[in-house]
Order: C-alpha cells, then structure tokens, then sequence
C-alpha cells in the first residue's frame, strides 16, 4: 500500500473549504500524482451528487462513478483534514480521502479507515491531534 498513498499527498489543517471545491482538489492531486486521467475529477463530482460520499463519524471518501473507471491508472488516495469542519449535504465532515481504486483495491483501505476511526471522536482527535505520519500509519494499517 506504500504506493497507493504518499506522504506528500496527505495535507493536514486545511481551511473551511466548499464540498464540490474539496472534491475537485482530491481529484485535482489524484491526478497530480498520476493516479487518474482528468475526466475522473468529473466522475467525482458526479458520483457525490447523486449519492453522497459521506460515511459517517466524520469522513467522506470521495471517488469517480462506475463509468469513470477506465480513466484510473492506478490504485491511490490522497487526505485533507479539516479542523473547522465543511458542510456534506447536511453532514458535517472533517477527514476527506479522495480514492480512485482499481477492482476492490479500495476495500483495505476503506477497511483500515473503519477499524481505526470507529467513532466520531476517533476522527476528531486524529484530526486535531495526528501528524502526517500518524495518518499514513493509520491508512497503511500500522496505526499510530
């Protein structure tokens, strides 16, 4: 998993930020990093307006609809935290992971997420406490 997430695109204590705005700049890095072609940026705005991203205890996991698929060159995800909180169709969200997977590469990841940030206060105090390492650590399953 080392290759799917890079330091570099883990950015901490970010400003309060409009969701579509927070989705084009995970798409935006994905693409960066080379993980994704341009079009899946759109596919991710799509997929969060007709079924929110938003998973509960304060994450969302932004990623490209079915159809986008084929614009994935690889498995990789990027994280911004967001003390102050942005809006989530009604939710309020602190730790975005803008995903793009190939096949069910997400799973463990998505999987590492949950057994690590079962609660809400879990996400906040990562968010208000972790380093950039403490974040990789918890997303590669090696914890903090």
């Amino acid at each position: 998993m080392a290759q799917i997430l890079k330091k570099d695109n883990i950015i901490l204590n970010q400003p309060k930020a409009e969701r579509e705005e927070v989705i084009r700049r995970c798409g935006q890095m994905l693409l960066d990093s080379g993980y994704v072609n341009e079009r899946y940026i759109e596919g991710m705005i799509k997929r969060d307006n007709s079924f929110t991203t938003g998973i509960g205890n304060f994450i969302a996991i932004p990623h490209g609809e079915e159809d986008y698929k084929k614009d994935i060159v690889s498995t990789g995800l990027v994280v911004l935290t967001y003390p102050e909180g942005i809006d989530w169709h009604g939710t309020t969200v602190h730790l975005v992971i803008g995903i793009a997977a190939k096949g069910d590469e997400h799973l463990d990841i998505i999987g590492n997420v949950v057994d690590h940030l079962e609660t809400g206060d879990d996400t906040i105090r990562l968010v208000k406490n972790a380093s950039v390492d403490d974040v990789y650590n918890i997303l590669n399953g090696l914890g903090i």
